[in-house]
Parts: C-alpha cells; structure tokens; sequence
C-alpha cells in the first residue's frame, strides 16, 4: 500500500482536537497510537508539523505517513481458533468467551492477538501498533462471536473506513433478563461513560454520543427473552447498555445486571458464567475485492446450555 495518504478537511471543528478528529477517521487505532504518529511528524497539515491539540480547519490537507511496521513485541502462542473464513488480505473468527482480545495491562498473553500472530506466522497488518496487530473492532472479553482482523494495511484502512462510516451490518444474538414485550422496536439513546463508574458505560443524553440498536425478539421464555439485535452504531457495551436501559438487562451480565439476575439465580439454581452475548452475524465489503461478505458464527456451548436451562423452567417457585 502507498506509505503516503492525503485527504482535505471538509469542515471546520471547532473546539475538537485534531487526535480526536482522526480518531474518528481512524476507529482501528488507539488515540494514543495516532497522538504518537502525530508528534514523531508521520502527520502533518499543510505540509507542516502540529500538535494533537491542533483545531482541524476546511481546507487544510491532512498528510498521513504510514511508518513501517515494527516487529511485534506480543509472542505467538497456538492458541485454538475456529477460523470462519481466510484469504490473503483477512482472516474471520469465532472468538470465544473468555478471551481478551488483544494485550493489555493484567492479560500481557493468552488473547487473540497471540493466537493470530501465532496462526498468520506474524503476516497481521501492523497499523494497530505493536499490542493491536491486524484489529479492526473488538469484541468484549465475556462476548462471544465473529471477529474480522485485516492481514494487510489496505485491508485495515478500508475495513476501518467502513466501520467508521456505518457500512457493516453487525447482528447480534442475546439472552435479557425478563419478558421484552414488543416484537421488535429500537432503542435510541446516547451513551457515554459512567460518571462515577469509569469503568462502565451508561446512558446520558446531555454528554452521550448517538447509540442505536435495532431488536426483535426471537422467543420468550418464563423469566428472560432470546433476542436479536442489529447494531447501526458502535459504542463500547452498546448492547448491554441499551438493554439495561430497556428494563431488561443480560443474562449473566453482574456490571449491569447485577439484582436481576440475583432473582433469575435464586429461581433456577445456577449462575451463568458470563454475560450471555454472541456476535452471530457479520457483512461487509471485502477490502480488496469489493464484494459484499457475510459470515455467521454458531452459538457456543454456554449459551446453548444458559438457553436450555431458562426453557425449562425455574427450579424454585
């Protein structure tokens, strides 16, 4: 791929960061990642270096220098993946629960970006950074389901231009405390982070940045419902938050759903092992190729197993 891109800034914004400005061009890359490239020079306006806090102008032309990657530092390990689909330009996965997917503080090893490096031999695009080689999107650590990871730059840029712009279809399957009554509806409700809990998420109008999911329900069972739900935007915990929000928060999920499913496990004499949500359904257009791709991931076994025990009913009346 070109090591160079340009682009002019359509509109002025005021009051807003040229880091954030691109964070939102750039969703696969970390703010820090971009403030980095910002003050090693890899970006300039105008021909010129800048700060992060640089205010983006129209009209100005925005230079972004792609650095060769460096090594990793995270080590391969063989890792098991149920791998979905694989070409030279991407690889598509199941992720199962438990698993962080790329390196952080607390979990340095055992994620899914070991596993990659370990079953791509290193071959991930590096425009993630070192930690965050070939990831587009995440899924949370507790959230199973279809993951795509680009194995070339170009197929990072523009996977990443698609998310950005609302152009993947994401469905997602999830099991809510209670009786949903409508068959299906929408919930449109800004989310923001908690303003006391830094680590949750929560919905907040004032501060909140645009959220929707599109739901329909796919049945009910005594005390909690199978739903489906079609994310129009990516906010972090969307489908958790926004279900909470509904009355009706996940099966399994103690961040958000702590007292309710309390009740669900006094009633049925277990405790699910993880917030019950699956990635089931992914669709967007292949990078290089341009031809629309959709791949499905099956439910793992918890779920099934979560989804049989609520079908049969409570075991303490």
């Amino acid at each position: 791929m070109p090591n160079l891109e340009r682009f002019v800034i359509e509109q002025s914004a005021p009051g807003e960061r040229m880091d954030v400005f691109l964070r939102r061009r750039y969703p696969a890359m970390s703010r820090m990642a971009i403030q980095r490239l910002i003050e090693e020079g890899f970006i300039r306006v105008d021909g010129r270096r800048i700060k992060p806090t640089h205010t983006p102008r129209a009209g100005e032309t925005v230079e972004v220098e792609w650095p060769e990657a460096r090594p990793a530092a995270v080590r391969p390990e063989p890792i098991p993946l149920e791998v979905l689909y694989e070409d030279d330009h991407l690889v598509v996965v199941n992720k199962p629960p438990g698993l962080v997917v790329h390196p952080a503080a607390g979990h340095e090893s055992q994620t899914l970006v070991n596993a990659l490096l370990h079953h791509c031999a290193g071959r991930l695009s590096g425009i993630g950074g070192v930690s965050r080689p070939g990831i587009v999107h995440r899924l949370d650590k507790d959230t199973s389901g279809v993951m795509v990871v680009a194995k070339t730059d170009t197929a990072h840029l523009g996977l990443a231009r698609q998310f950005a712009a609302r152009q993947v279809a994401k469905v997602y399957h999830a099991l809510v405390c209670g009786t949903v009554l409508h068959d299906q509806g929408s919930i449109r409700a800004a989310i923001a982070r908690h303003p006391s809990h830094r680590k949750c998420m929560a919905v907040c109008e004032e501060r909140g940045r645009e959220a929707l999911t599109d739901y329909r329900v796919l049945e009910r069972l005594p005390d909690a419902t199978l739903v489906e739900a079609r994310l129009h935007t990516g906010r972090t915990h969307q489908v958790r938050v926004h279900f909470q929000y509904m009355g009706h928060p996940l099966v399994g999920d103690l961040v958000y759903g702590r007292r309710a499913n309390r009740r669900l496990a006094e009633r049925y004499g277990f405790d699910p092992p993880r917030q019950m949500l699956h990635a089931t359904q992914l669709t967007v257009v292949h990078p290089a190729t341009g031809e629309p791709m959709t791949w499905e991931a099956p439910w793992p076994h918890d779920f099934d197993e979560t989804l049989r025990r609520l079908r049969a009913g409570p075991v303490i009346t």
